[in-house]
């Protein structure tokens, strides 16, 4: 199956605040729970400004990540077991990856309330869930994942190459 995602949002840049112009379009490959391909066309944006270049991402894909949202929230949730069509190796994964993310999320989106004068309240007794820590900012319902991502890609804080600097996962 092809996609085109295509946002009815008026685009401005999130380094600068300029407008941003199509400039094209690229493959995105997403798996579903089945582990089905889905190929997603996402357009390339260009800044008017700083001249840096965005892809539009639909909330349903993660940076860097292969498999959509709704897979990666279900095995890190485990609210259920995970009706997810992936190896062993790839859930463990996840959960590193989860694991090595999640307070460094939790201060972005802190950082983020800060600014935009919406602080959150600490809880009054410290959460031994990750999960109850990350959902004081954006709610433990369905579809946290992306609630957690969009604003944290939109601050340009998103860390990428995290593990290429990481001689050894605790």
């Amino acid at each position: 199956m092809v996609f085109f995602v295509r946002s009815a949002e008026q685009h401005i840049c999130p380094v600068c605040e300029h407008e941003l112009f199509v400039i094209g379009s690229r493959s995105r490959i997403g798996r579903k729970p089945t582990s089905e391909r889905v190929t997603y066309i996402i357009r390339r944006l260009r800044c008017k400004g700083c001249g840096k270049i965005h892809h539009e991402l639909p909330d349903l894909l993660v940076p860097y990540k292969r498999y959509e949202a709704e897979c990666l929230e279900a095995v890190l949730s485990q609210a259920q077991t995970p009706d997810v069509a992936a190896d062993e190796s790839t859930l463990y994964r996840w959960h590193i990856w989860f694991k090595a993310c999640w307070q460094y999320w939790v201060n972005c989106l802190s950082t983020i309330a800060a600014r935009t004068g919406n602080p959150v309240e600490p809880l009054s007794v410290p959460s031994p869930s990750a999960l109850q820590r990350i959902g004081q900012y954006v709610g433990q319902e369905a579809g946290w994942l992306a609630r957690v991502v969009r604003p944290i890609v939109h601050s340009q804080l998103w860390v990428h190459t995290r593990f290429a600097f990481l001689s050894a996962i605790p």
